[in-house]
């Protein structure tokens, strides 16, 4: 089970780069390795990738393999323009955020390096370092929605470049890329994970790890999954399960999950809510930590760059539920959420994916003007239907049934 949880992460994120770069060439949602994924407007309701997509940012993505070569990223002056892109490793960890509340202003240039790379760095460029060849580039690029500000982003997007270090300075064409016509490119990426039996799982796992190497920190969990027929740069050897009973070992996957989940369900709510402010994005051998956090929705900014409270049930401790009740979510005077970035409240089914509502509204956030209550306070409505035209402007669909809301603070 501990196996399983490790090794949660890296067989996530391998599943949403192929859900994500399965095409010939870049549209939409999606482009080939080593290309960027320009999204052009928010994500659509029934995209089913990755659980809890946000409805405030214009994801730029891209998936690279640079274990036999380093990648150029280079970004234009973002003028004003809040973005945020951050670069994981193949374990969900965050390696470097470039931001335009952290970095100063102007064009920037990268070289995104893999494993033991020693070769030449182009002069003016700062090198990231990753220890694993699988990175995602998890761009995000704020905006407000509008067909003139869709226009404006889009405009920055396509200055943005990324290319492999031996192309750096010559005329470049990306190359097509290798579509795998058998993989399942609707179903949800955790629902794939999680209908992985446990041989097939370590198998993944083992070839993941072939060029995703764990960390000097995990010495001990390596030595332990040695035990197990885990050895990190070879095939699971499934022999060493042998001594296990069969019928034990069908369940460790719904077992495993089932862990994470009540892993969730310990933490310290406040008022019905969760949040963390230390751990994610880094996690270090926080493995259990790591692995719900994935399950939850992969891709975790660092505490210090966004913050995420979660809400599955009100401040009385009942899941909420738009078919049996209607909500209110009270903010004092001045006290709409503080950022120097954004902020957002998005309405998600159980499962974290939008919901679908006639009205197409399925956030409320700083781009929204509110009707205030006569003391200045603001009340947001949450429910299935209208709460009437005067108080419209604060409400945010409910599906009729249970629901989840995330509270993004950047």
């Amino acid at each position: 089970m501990d196996a399983y949880i490790y090794g949660y992460p890296l067989i996530t994120f391998d599943m949403a780069r192929k859900q994500e770069t399965n095409v010939s060439s870049a549209e939409g949602e999606h482009a080939p390795m080593g290309q960027l994924i320009k999204m052009r407007k928010y994500l659509d309701v029934d995209n089913k990738c990755c659980a809890a997509p946000n409805q405030d940012t214009l994801y730029t993505i891209a998936w690279l393999d640079v274990e036999k070569e380093p990648y150029v990223f280079t970004l234009p002056d973002m003028g004003d323009r809040y973005y945020i892109m951050p670069l994981l490793d193949g374990y969900s960890e965050v390696l470097e955020v470039v931001s335009s509340l952290t970095s100063e202003k102007g064009p920037k240039q990268y070289v995104i390096t893999g494993p033991g790379w020693e070769g030449e760095m182009p002069q003016g460029f700062t090198q990231i370092a990753s220890p694993t060849a699988m990175i995602w580039l998890l761009g995000r690029v704020y905006c407000t929605g509008t067909d003139e500000d869709y226009a404006a982003v889009a405009g920055l997007q396509d200055k943005i470049e990324l290319l492999p270090l031996s192309s750096y300075g010559k005329p470049y064409t990306p190359p097509k890329g290798k579509v795998d016509p058998s993989f399942d490119m609707k179903t949800s990426v955790r629902k794939q994970v999680h209908a992985l039996d446990i041989n097939t799982y370590f198998d993944y796992l083992a070839r993941l790890m072939k060029t995703n190497t764990p960390k000097p920190e995990d010495a001990e969990m390596v030595n332990r999954m040695a035990q197990i027929g885990l050895i990190p740069g070879q095939d699971f050897d499934k022999e060493k399960l042998g001594f296990l009973d069969s019928t034990i070992l069908k369940t460790v996957p719904k077992m495993a999950q089932l862990e994470m989940v009540l892993y969730l369900k310990k933490q310290k709510k406040i008022n019905g809510w969760l949040y963390f402010t230390k751990g994610v994005g880094n996690f270090g051998t926080d493995y259990l930590l790591r692995g719900m956090g994935n399950m939850l929705g992969p891709g975790w900014n660092r505490p210090g760059d966004a913050v995420y409270p979660l809400s599955t049930e009100d401040s009385d401790g009942h899941k909420y539920n738009g078919e049996k009740h209607n909500y209110v979510i009270h903010f004092e005077k001045g006290q709409l959420p503080p950022v120097d970035g954004f902020w957002s409240l998005t309405m998600y089914d159980k499962d974290l994916f939008l919901v679908p509502n006639p009205s197409k509204r399925y956030n409320l956030s700083q781009k929204d003007t509110f009707v205030n209550n006569p003391d200045g306070s603001v009340d947001f409505y949450l429910q299935a239907e209208s709460p009437g035209k005067e108080r419209e402007a604060n409400w945010l669909p409910a599906p009729k049934g249970e629901f989840t809301l995330i509270l993004r603070v950047y």
